[in-house]
């Protein structure tokens, strides 16, 4: 539940409007052309997690099958990503308390959600566990009971029925042709971010061979379910030329739809998501730094636990995102949001192009040994040449979106970054493996 929970967040609550005024209803097609792009990778991280079920996930196999460097800058710019994300999350936040309080400023929710979850995140690992499991349980169920509503809706099942006029109104299914559809999937590819974290901790089961391929159809079911069918529902309730960012257009089915209260209640559901995605991803980014600070690649400091077991450093410094976004909502308070996540954009393909990059790596390494694996890839290597390719293309794109026109410089940029850090700490002292010292990433 919780691996699942990292995966749905404000991509989806919220993203998924930037998707839809450039696809229009034909959003449906980005999210599912990006659901055959995330596919590729979860196979690629099955089948490594299955031969080699180890904490180290694809950082670790990045190291082993590729290149040292290549173990460094995944570890890193997935921790740069994550970071990013959570304050993007903050931001989404505020927004979504803005529903309910439209006069109070969002610095108020980003400063006071902040230190919440940095408080969370200091505490024992079963508090911990216990909070987001059941944040996370909130915002699944409650994904079930809107599809159920919004189908009611549409079909005239107790409802008034709304019909299917708005899949084809406002310029038609697909207002702006292929093009549209083509940049939607950007947005697509940020909301799949964290279904990574899936593949890899079913790696970490005890029978991963068993682990792997169930959790592999699970997740496949909920991208149908989930992305899918409420990205159906949302542009088949509403025009697809009224939905913003101004808030979640899960919210503004059910205000424009009139059921009493069920927008706030779906507003609290959103917002419970936001930080329930925000709360995970601050944990997975603290244990990514402490994974970097035990395997030699960062101070030491930051490797240390608290009586409580908590990497206190690490959560604290990887809080860096929050503190942006505090800055930012001051600086661009309408498009705070945007700007994170077109800066978070980068790690994400990056991590994935690494992943399938090693996975070519790991099936080639296998056959000279002439190794039997549990073949999950069903086109073998042919699957993740498949994803890097439109990955690629996925990357390239971004050029014509204005919010995610910074994605490349800046990650082209901060690679460098990393590659000179890289050398330098390897000059300064031979890293230890990361085999036995990264538990989560």
């Amino acid at each position: 539940m919780i691996g699942l929970g990292c995966t749905i967040g404000t991509g989806l609550f919220l993203g998924s409007a930037i998707s839809v005024k450039l696809a229009g209803p034909a959003v449906i097609l980005s999210f599912a052309a990006g659901a055959l792009i995330a596919l590729s990778v979860m196979w690629a991280l099955a089948e490594m997690a299955v031969e080699q079920p180890a904490a180290g996930s694809f950082g670790l196999y990045a190291e082993m099958y590729l290149h040292p460097w290549a173990g460094f800058a995944v570890r890193y710019t997935y921790w740069l990503c994550l970071v990013m994300i959570v304050g993007s999350e903050v931001v989404a936040a505020a927004i979504y308390c803005g529903f309910w309080f439209p006069h109070a400023p969002a610095w108020i929710w980003i400063a006071g959600f902040s230190m919440a979850l940095v408080l969370v995140n200091t505490l024992s690992i079963e508090d911990f566990g216990s909070i987001e499991y059941w944040l996370a349980m909130i915002k699944v169920v409650t994904i079930v009971v809107f599809l159920t509503l919004g189908s009611m809706l549409l079909f005239g099942v107790a409802f008034p029925r709304v019909g299917l006029g708005n899949f084809t109104a406002h310029g038609g299914f697909s207002p702006n042709g292929l093009r549209g559809v083509g940049l939607g999937v950007v947005m697509a590819i940020f909301s799949y971010l964290g279904l990574e974290i899936v593949g890899v901790t079913a790696g970490e089961a005890a029978d991963p061979k068993t682990a792997v391929p169930r959790a592999l159809r699970r997740t496949l079911g909920c991208l149908a379910l989930f992305y899918l069918g409420g990205l159906a529902i949302v542009v088949g309730l509403v025009p697809w030329t009224e939905i913003g960012l101004g808030q979640s257009p899960f919210v503004l089915v059910f205000e424009r739809v009139g059921i009493p209260a069920a927008s706030h209640i779906m507003n609290f559901v959103v917002l419970s998501a936001a930080l329930s995605s925000a709360l995970c991803n601050l944990y997975f980014t603290a244990r990514m730094l402490f994974s970097l600070s035990r395997s030699g690649f960062a101070p030491t400091l930051l490797g240390k636990l608290s009586k409580k077991g908590m990497p206190v450093a690490a959560v604290l410094t990887s809080s860096i995102g929050m503190a942006v976004a505090l800055v930012l909502s001051q600086l661009f308070q309408e498009t705070a949001f945007v700007f994170l996540i077109g800066v978070a954009f980068f790690g994400g393909p990056f991590i994935w192009l690494m992943t399938l990059a090693t996975h070519i790596a790991f099936r080639l390494h296998v056959s000279r040994q002439d190794h039997p694996i549990a073949r999950i890839a069903p086109l073998g290597i042919w699957s993740s040449v498949f994803g890097i390719v439109a990955l690629l293309a996925v990357l390239a794109s971004t050029w014509w979106i204005p919010d995610f026109r910074r994605a490349v410089p800046a990650g082209t940029a901060w690679l460098a970054f990393v590659t000179v850090c890289y050398f330098i700490w390897r000059k300064l002292g031979s890293p230890k493996s990361a085999a036995g010292a990264a538990p989560d990433g």
